[in-house]
């Protein structure tokens, strides 16, 4: 890698890193809670009056792209000052835009050096499995346990289109961000099942390939075919 092209990715972080820095800073005059239990976020989004709305998608935002902050208590705070179907709508838009941020964040910063070194696996070659990721994509945002900013980052250096990828978050996030939006007050969920679902999942998705290789011609193995159409 040319001098300018690290220049560039360098240029791409800092530039995100003031971008998130800016965010928190205004939330934060604006005087977000520490806490972001659902009550104490919908308190103070209540008294945000019409921005409250771009607010809470700038919050969103930050929590997807930044990590360690939770999206569900800000789903769960939108349903409570919004509304269910309207507090969905904007906590999907803003970890929708969250989500393709961090998504090529990690594509130009490490997308180029992943294939490099696992250039022959399907799930990071040129010619990656579209469909496989796809689903593996939709199904791990189906899951709390899954970190959302994990997987946004992760999904940026495999193989995955852009839309494949913009599509398959929106699908899988809608479910539990509109449940989460509907509990409100009642923000909770079974830590057991979510384990459970989530060692599940993490064990089809790492046997499948290998399925896959040993019955090339089976009807699966057709379907989530190699596929490089974007």
């Amino acid at each position: 890698m040319n001098r300018s092209q690290w220049a560039f990715r360098l240029t791409i972080l800092i530039i995100v890193a003031l971008v998130m820095g800016a965010i928190w800073l205004i939330l934060r005059q604006l005087g977000m809670p520490v806490s972001l239990a659902p009550v104490a976020l919908s308190e103070w989004l209540n008294d945000q009056g019409m921005s409250g709305p771009l607010l809470l998608m700038l919050l969103m935002i930050l929590a997807v792209v930044v990590g360690p902050i939770p999206t569900l208590p800000i789903s769960a705070a939108a349903g409570l000052v919004y509304g269910m179907f309207t507090g969905t709508a904007i906590a999907v838009t803003g970890a929708l835009a969250g989500a393709i941020i961090a998504f090529y964040l990690a594509r130009i910063l490490g997308r180029e050096a992943v294939r490099r070194k696992l250039g022959d696996n399907p799930v990071f070659s040129a010619t990656g499995s579209q469909r496989f990721l796809f689903i593996a994509v939709t199904l791990t945002r189906l899951i709390p346990l899954f970190s959302f900013a994990l997987i946004s980052y992760a999904a940026g250096v495999t193989a995955i289109s852009f839309w494949r990828y913009a599509l398959a978050t929106t699908l899988g996030m809608l479910p539990m961000t509109f449940v989460f939006a509907g509990l409100g007050r009642s923000f909770e969920f079974s830590p057991v099942l979510t384990v459970v679902a989530a060692a599940v999942i993490l064990v089809v998705m790492s046997t499948l390939p290998l399925y896959l290789s040993r019955r090339p011609h089976s009807r699966l193995s057709r379907f989530l075919h190699l596929d490089t159409e974007v």
